[in-house]
């Protein structure tokens, strides 16, 4: 990659708000709606351009949280996270807080206003629309979530990295393909077929029954991929021991699927936008008004003054 100052910021939206939403104290504007998400958004994202100056960014939005072509090739991706016990709920409906449910259109609204960049891609999650500004970019990327699925998009070469927020906005790790294979044993690249292998309960993943973390890394490390491990398993000449082998082949089915859906789209046909930072609000009348009913004044002061240019984050901006 050529050398350049610029720099391109994805936010996985979601994951930041969640984790405003629970960490920000409650506040409630004039007509009652909660606004501690939105606050804790702005201020998380006050905090990161102030750090890293990036000259582009984009909040990755999901359209679809859990596509279905995913769901139809492994059903149980995400399952527990649908309000099947709410009457009337349909099926696709991520069982989120009411609280937060009436944040999100304010979150929308206001970023809008603010003149940030919101994509998303039909049929799609923010996963797929971040993996494909990343691996499409003509700079550095910083991938800013909560999410450790991706850190399959890291990479040293191209210089995308994960700023992961796991443990608060302001004492987030910087994620390269060194701290990947420190942390797990694994290459970057390789990190989707590792979670495939050792499953993660938060998606709905299995994985392959009796192989954890340290079994996964191993096999990985002897057969490339989880195509190269099923390969070894089907061939009586490999050098598989009978363990391992029986265990691959159980789980044959699944890993017929699951990579396809653990892998994050890198090619997805974006449209072209605006990725720009923006140093002042496209209407800074409606901006006003927004902050106003939505009582913002203070985050909001604070950002525009951080896209303006300012110095190191205000005071005030939490973790």
């Amino acid at each position: 990659m050529p050398e350049t100052d610029e720099r391109l910021m994805v936010l996985d939206t979601a994951s930041m708000y969640f984790r405003a939403f629970y960490g920000v104290p409650e506040i409630r504007a004039a007509d009652g709606t909660p606004v501690n998400a939105v606050r804790g958004l702005l201020d998380f994202i006050t905090r990161l351009v102030a750090e890293y100056r990036p000259s582009h960014l984009v909040c990755a939005w999901d359209n679809d949280w859990r596509p279905q072509w995913r769901v139809d090739l492994l059903p149980t991706y995400k399952a527990h996270r649908v309000q099947l016990e709410t009457p009337g709920a349909a099926p696709d409906v991520e069982e989120v807080p009411d609280p937060l449910t009436v944040q999100v259109p304010v979150i929308l609204e206001v970023l809008d206003a603010l003149g940030l960049c919101v994509l998303g891609a039909d049929g799609y999650e923010a996963d797929d629309v971040i993996g494909t500004l990343a691996t499409g970019a003509a700079m550095p990327v910083d991938i800013v979530t909560g999410d450790r699925d991706l850190f399959q998009l890291v990479d040293d070469q191209t210089q995308v990295r994960v700023l992961y927020i796991a443990r608060g906005v302001g004492r987030h790790e910087r994620v390269t393909n060194a701290v990947v294979r420190e942390k797990y044993a694994v290459e970057a690249h390789q990190y989707a077929d590792f979670a495939t292998l050792r499953g993660d309960a938060s998606d709905g993943l299995p994985g392959v029954a009796g192989v954890g973390e340290k079994t996964a890394a191993t096999l990985l490390a002897r057969f490339g991929d989880v195509a190269g491990l099923v390969a070894a398993a089907a061939d009586p000449g490999s050098d598989l021991a009978p363990g391992p082998r029986g265990k691959v082949k159980a789980a044959a089915d699944y890993l017929a699927v699951a990579p396809r859906v653990v892998a994050v789209v890198r090619d997805l046909p974006l449209p072209d936008v605006d990725t720009a930072l923006p140093r002042t609000p496209p209407d800074p009348a409606l901006l006003a008004e927004l902050a106003q009913r939505w009582r913002l004044e203070s985050p909001v002061e604070r950002l525009l003054a951080v896209l303006a240019g300012g110095g190191a984050a205000p005071a005030g901006v939490p973790d």
